[in-house]
């Protein structure tokens, strides 16, 4: 920049394995040059993400309303000509069930760019987060024996205010990204290799700023494919290495944490796999509760790490 005579540019670099963006200014007086460096990564982040919440809310308004006489029309279809079609009823009600099928299909993404598009108010309300977790983990254990589950707590006792619904849907979210990962392992390397492994901890730590508060760390590790190469933009929306992803699920958990006051973080796990860490404010959430507007825990959380 200073060979070439320009005074701002945006430039990025990577940092601790995350690539970060900077602006960069250089202003020059009696005694040299003077450059100043502008984080602006979580903005462009979060202007990104405002535009995709105007796509997403858009694509929902279009698809959503023809969905309904379509299916409504191959439903009637089914009923009424089933049974009068002779020549080839088989075919007739294989192409009518696959239409009603596909249109489940564009509803629930659509449900998704809803839920990304208009994430609701939080209705805060003391739970108990290890009952939150506990249930989350068990469901998808119920529907993936081949997987080995366990929850680890030390905080067995403790209610935190939050919005039951959100939380569960954030925790079910992360866990489900888990099962994918551990089995696109499994199917790349074998289960005789290393049986699949998902386990979750909740814990408390010391220390959010002066040491008088204790952020509430939930843990989620498994043994799966590991993260992607561009894992600073797996939060971003429409970010998926999924063929059938749509790459809103993480975005929809980071909002989520955020709207407790949270930060999630995704790290390399040892010897493979994922960590997934999730620290929220009990103080800062008990505040909301009472109707108080505290201000935001994130950045007292970030100086804990994430």
């Amino acid at each position: 920049m200073l060979d070439e005579g320009r005074s701002a540019d945006v430039v990025q670099i990577r940092a601790h394995g995350e690539r970060r963006t900077l602006a960069v200014k250089i202003a020059q007086d009696a005694s040299g040059h003077v450059l100043t460096f502008d984080d602006i990564t979580q903005q462009l982040s979060d202007q990104r993400r405002a535009a995709w919440a105007d796509v997403a809310r858009r694509i929902a308004h279009e698809i959503k309303n023809p969905l309904t006489p379509i299916q409504l029309a191959a439903e009637r279809l089914q009923r009424r000509y089933a049974e009068e079609i002779t020549s080839d009823r088989s075919t007739f009600t294989r192409l009518t069930g696959t239409i009603v099928r596909q249109v489940g299909d564009l509803r629930r993404i659509v449900d998704e760019f809803s839920s990304f598009a208009r994430m609701p108010k939080p209705i805060f309300r003391p739970e108990s987060i290890a009952d939150i977790a506990r249930h989350c983990l068990f469901l998808q254990e119920v529907a993936h024996p081949n997987i080995r589950f366990e929850f680890r707590s030390h905080t067995e006792n403790l209610h935190i205010v939050c919005d039951r619904r959100q939380m569960t849907q954030a925790l079910t979210n992360i866990v489900k990204n888990a099962v994918e990962a551990v089995e696109a392992r499994i199917q790349r390397d074998g289960e005789v290799h290393e049986p699949g492994q998902i386990v979750m901890s909740l814990d408390q730590d010391a220390g959010i700023e002066d040491g008088a508060a204790r952020a509430l760390v939930l843990t989620l590790t498994d043994n799966g494919i590991g993260l992607p190469a561009e894992r600073e933009r797996i939060i971003e929306p429409y970010m998926t290495t999924r063929a059938k992803g749509t790459g809103l699920g993480l975005a929809i958990v980071q909002k989520i944490i955020e709207e407790h006051g949270g930060i999630i973080g995704f790290h390399d796990a040892t010897g493979g796999g994922t960590v997934v860490r999730i620290v929220l404010d009990p103080e800062y959430l008990a505040r909301l509760d009472e109707g108080v507007e505290p201000e935001p825990a994130i950045g007292a959380l970030t100086a804990h790490g994430a």
